[in-house]
């Protein structure tokens, strides 16, 4: 049985929706500009792009790589088009325009990269996207159902309880998580369906397939299945299509050089193209033909070129141009009896919904992904056992002073350091989240919460297993007290290293620059702290301008305190037998012990500021997971 069969789905009721909430989505003179990286101009990527489609109808952006299929569907669903791009036109849904809000709120969108949490299962993804997405109003039994019946349309039944596949552990293909994600949005009951080549990593066969059931419940009026009671208007971008999964489509945009070769009917483009000079053959995939013939790709000598070029002018000529000017102009100013998107109010989860339920996704892939945590407790495991038998049961004499402070600094910060490894985890979940972001689904401040929340009792746990070694081979302070100060420092330590990995991957969502990035600061923490330089040396513009925000430096003096501020060291006898001859001046030398207050004199590390000093620790782990709310929010990528 499923981790998430007793998931609750009831909560607070909301309104239903309401008939008919998109009827058309329309488009016309939509422009997506960038700057040409040679002259510094503006460049057009796509130009003068218009459409019409309906409830219940598909239609396929088609066109040579390069064409401007993705960059027009990014438009269309209020995203960013392209790096630095400028992106103008009208976008309609009911005839009245749109903003990003309202699209979210009605549409979805499956991106062709995989979005997916790789330590859950094909169930357990389709019902976290439903408890993400689905109104409190829709019962847990139809939830489930709902989750139940797009297995199977989408031959997953198999692999209902695989999980989608980690590094260490093999899942799903790469074909069954193209259909998890495809399902995984269907299930939140859009209006408008967005999908960027759908069918990429599928054989024609499993293509057919998907398509196949996307064109059912597109066309179906079915309450029961997708609590709407209009039917679903599809537009996908798609390379090379089969014959069987062309046909499937509805109406074609055909595009070329970021411009309109065709937008039309499926059936009526034969005739168009016959028209115009360029037939089909018979016996001919009517996709790889009309491709054939707008691709620029192989073009050697401009033939091609010239060709597209009259094949786009044809097209900007035609009646049937014409014909969808009048269409979208007529169903921008037909009166609609439908109230107005921007005031219509959808029906959502409750506000605590989401935060839960990432809590609870978070809480899966915690003990179920070993790169999450796993592994990492077993680094620190093993680091516990090589630091307490190279410090091995260490005395209270001088000469064992130094390797005392040496096994702090280490121990702290290796510990911060190696909260590197975290990074890859962070980043699928990060993945993760930008896309059901950009479906309106979460928002930052749920995923930063829960990924905190989940993170203590691991961190803790490597805390408490790294000290248990570690404390008790190197023969620190002998103190229950001292024991659970410690381990206090070191998980201070490792949050406030995961929140520092947190902050780094949320500006630089790249898995090796995340890593050096990360791995840096570490290494400016360890520089600055006060061990390898003392205080009282240290160059004024790292102590000024990173030491006092190093949180490496407040784990290391409190733990320096937890260990010298009540233990005294036997000074070694004098050579000539007389008096003793001690490493650290102190008021007690001359019995020939050396106060632990005298080797914190030394390091300037004063007493009595423990509370000060974790109450500032705790203030950097807060700062870290501010900052990146504040990248998440502002910094979209």
């Amino acid at each position: 049985m499923s981790v998430c069969e007793d998931i609750e789905l009831n909560a607070v009721p909301t309104a239903h929706l309401t008939n008919d909430v998109v009827d058309h989505f329309s488009w016309r003179d939509v422009r997506v500009d960038v700057k040409d990286r040679q002259t510094k101009e503006p460049l057009s990527i796509l130009a003068e792009s218009a459409g019409i489609v309906h409830a219940g109808e598909m239609l396929a952006l088609m066109g040579p790589s390069g064409s401007g299929k993705t960059t027009l569907l990014n438009a269309l669903a209020h995203r960013k088009a392209a790096a630095g791009a400028v992106t103008t036109g009208t976008v309609m849904a009911n005839g009245e325009q749109v903003t990003a809000s309202v699209i979210r709120d009605v549409s979805a969108y499956v991106e062709q990269e995989d979005a997916l949490i790789g330590s859950i299962t094909v169930r357990e993804t389709m019902i976290f996207a439903a408890r993400l997405a689905l109104p409190s109003s829709v019962s847990r039994r139809e939830a489930f159902r709902r989750v139940d019946d797009l297995i199977p349309s989408f031959g997953l039944q198999s692999q209902a309880h695989t999980i989608v596949g980690t590094p260490i552990k093999k899942g799903l293909s790469g074909g069954q998580k193209k259909r998890l994600g495809v399902a995984s949005r269907l299930v939140t009951s859009p209006h408008i369906l967005f999908l960027d080549e759908p069918t990429s990593g599928l054989d024609s066969a499993l293509s057919g397939e998907v398509i196949r059931y996307i064109k059912e419940i597109s066309k179906r009026n079915n309450a029961s299945l997708l609590l709407l009671s209009s039917a679903l208007i599809v537009i996908s971008s798609i390379h090379q299509p089969s014959t069987t999964t062309y046909q499937m489509f509805d109406k074609l945009a055909l595009l070329s050089l970021g411009r309109l070769c065709y937008f039309g009917s499926v059936q009526d483009a034969p005739a168009y193209f016959a028209r115009i000079g360029y037939p089909v053959a018979p016996a001919t995939n009517p996709a790889e033909h009309l491709l054939d013939l707008i691709n620029i790709d192989l073009d050697r000598n401009g033939d091609v070129r010239a060709r597209t070029q009259k094949v786009i002018d044809a097209w900007a000529g035609s009646p049937e141009r014409q014909a969808l000017d009048a269409a979208i102009e007529s169903a921008a100013h037909a009166p609609s009896s439908r109230p107005s998107l921007a005031k219509l109010k959808l029906p959502k989860p409750s506000p605590w919904i989401v935060p839960m339920t990432l809590l609870h996704r978070s809480w899966i892939k915690s003990y179920r992904d070993v790169v999450a945590y796993a592994i990492r407790i077993v680094m620190y495991l093993g680091l516990g056992i090589l630091m307490g038998t190279v410090f091995l049961r260490l005395h209270t004499s001088q000469e064992y002073i130094q390797p005392f402070i040496n096994a702090l600094f280490f121990g702290g910060a290796f510990m911060s350091f190696m909260a590197v490894a975290y990074v890859p985890a962070f980043l699928e979940d990060l993945h993760t989240f930008q896309s059901e972001r950009a479906n309106g689904l979460v928002g930052p401040l749920a995923f930063l919460v829960s990924n905190l929340v989940i993170g203590l009792p691991f961190l803790f746990l490597i805390a408490v297993v790294f000290s248990v070694v570690e404390y008790w081979l190197t023969n620190f302070r002998p103190d229950g007290s001292a024991f659970m100060m410690g381990i206090l420092w070191l998980f201070l330590d490792l949050l406030a290293a995961e929140s520092l990995v947190v902050l780094v991957s949320s500006i630089f969502p790249v898995f090796v620059v995340a890593l050096a990035i990360a791995a840096f600061a570490n290494g400016l923490w360890m520089a600055v702290d006060g061990f390898l330089v003392p205080m009282n040396i240290l160059n004024v513009f790292w102590k000024y301008v990173f030491h006092y925000i190093d949180y490496q430096a407040y784990v290391f003096q409190g733990m320096m305190v937890n260990e010298f501020g009540s233990r005294d060291y036997r000074c070694a006898a004098a050579a000539d037998g007389q008096g003793h001859q001690c490493m650290y001046p102190g008021d007690k030398n001359a019995e020939g012990i050396i106060q632990g207050t005298d080797v914190l004199r030394a390091f300037n590390i004063e007493t009595g500021l423990m509370g000060t000093w974790i109450g500032i620790s705790i203030g950097i782990i807060f700062g870290y997971r501010v900052l990146a709310y504040l990248a998440l929010r502002f910094l979209r990528k």
